[in-house]
């Protein structure tokens, strides 16, 4: 009995960091969203976007849209898209690689969301952590912020 004990405290202790390990290697990439990104969630891979059936990924920063067919990817949407509001238009977060795969499931999915402008952008949020986005107005408050959380030691001269 006392050796069945033993195995399973020594087998607890080998699979206990591994449950720990696998729970912090949730990531956050609040500061890598564009600041037209609605605001609300912390990890982001993929923005759909169904009012222009294009997808937008954030790590890349590039844009993917159907072109006669074929799929494209971009730094910019095409001239067709120039009036589009990014800040305003509907995006649906998708997570997960190559989202254009199941384009015919989110257009699906989202044909509701044409023209809803609900969402609160990235750009314009008061909470304080969207201000580590290097593009967002309040960036620098952040900055100055972790400037004092750093440890740096502020010297008043009197000279």
């Amino acid at each position: 009995m006392k050796t069945k004990i033993l195995i399973a405290i020594i087998l607890a202790s080998f699979i206990q960091p591994c449950f720990l390990n696998a729970q912090s290697n949730v990531s956050t990439n609040i500061g890598s969203q564009p600041i037209w990104g609605p605001v609300g969630y912390d990890h982001v891979e993929n923005y759909y976007m169904p009012e222009i059936e294009s997808y937008y990924n954030v790590t890349s920063k590039k844009y993917m849209y159907m072109i006669n067919g074929k799929w494209i990817t971009s730094t910019t949407l095409p001239s067709r898209y120039i009036k589009y509001d990014l800040y305003h238009g509907y995006k649906a977060v998708i997570n997960g690689p190559n989202p254009y795969l199941h384009f015919n499931k989110h257009r699906v999915k989202y044909i509701s969301y044409w023209n809803k402008r609900n969402q609160v952008p990235i750009r314009d949020s008061k909470e304080t952590k969207y201000y580590i986005n290097k593009d967002h107005p309040n960036n620098n408050e952040w900055k100055e912020d972790r400037s004092g959380k750093k440890g740096d030691i502020k010297v008043k001269n009197d000279n």
